[in-house]
């Protein structure tokens, strides 16, 4: 099974409780390591995680640095277990732009853990769903592909997901209900489910609720059942 998580409202978190909003993302760090660890339990087969898209680089400048730095620090913190859990990391999205020690980090950690073969861990960080399709044309482009041989196929193994299911499953937390440029042509079959809770109040029993109403539903991919 393939979970996808936009992980919304980490500064709504904080601003409700009279916080800085780089306090909810602290909090929110905390509620990924318990994430991989849920889906390390659950026999999940890949985990991406929505970390940092393009778009938020519009933030302001001391709150982006605190989110680079907190990259930094999780890595520090977690490769090491992750490693030993037998987890593979990857990385959705463009290094472009990321501060030197985030692509040397993040470079660490997929170097690290590329012969793994227990859960897949995606970050998408830097990430957007528009560019990366936009990256993928422009691959097939470039490799000088003839009209007749491109196909769906073709485009899937130019994106950063190549190689791997599309999510099953796609949670949004903080009540919002929309893709927010988050892998857009892997979603055409997935179930969207919503919580109104914000990411750092997220649990696991909150999670398992989420995979309960997933499997209470039916999937016809467009047919008849």
């Amino acid at each position: 099974m393939h979970v996808a998580i936009i992980m919304d409202g980490n500064g709504r978190w904080a601003t409700k409780r009279g916080m800085p909003r780089v306090f909810g993302h602290k909090k929110g760090m905390e509620k990924v390591i318990e994430a991989v660890e849920w889906a390390d339990d659950r026999g999940v087969d890949i985990l991406t995680l929505y970390a940092f898209s393009t778009e938020n680089w519009a933030r302001p400048k001391q709150e982006v640095d605190f989110l680079m730095n907190l990259l930094v620090e999780y890595i520090d913190r977690e490769l090491r277990n992750l490693h030993e859990k037998n987890a593979k990391i990857r990385i959705l999205g463009s290094p472009n732009g990321l501060p030197s020690i985030c692509v040397k980090k993040l470079d660490e950690a997929v170097e690290l853990t590329k012969n793994n073969t227990g859960l897949e861990v995606n970050f998408a960080i830097n990430y957007s769903a528009l560019s990366e399709v936009e990256r993928a044309v422009k691959n097939i482009v470039t490799n000088g592909y003839d009209e007749d041989e491109i196909d769906i196929d073709l485009i899937k193994n130019n994106l950063y997901t190549a190689g791997q299911k599309d999510p099953d499953m796609i949670i949004r937390t903080a009540g919002e209900k929309r893709l927010s440029n988050f892998l857009l042509l892997q979603a055409a079959y997935s179930e969207f489910v919503f919580r109104d809770i914000c990411w750092p109040d997220i649990t696991w029993e909150e999670l398992d609720s989420c995979v309960d109403e997933f499997n209470g539903r039916k999937r016809k991919y467009g047919g008849l059942k």
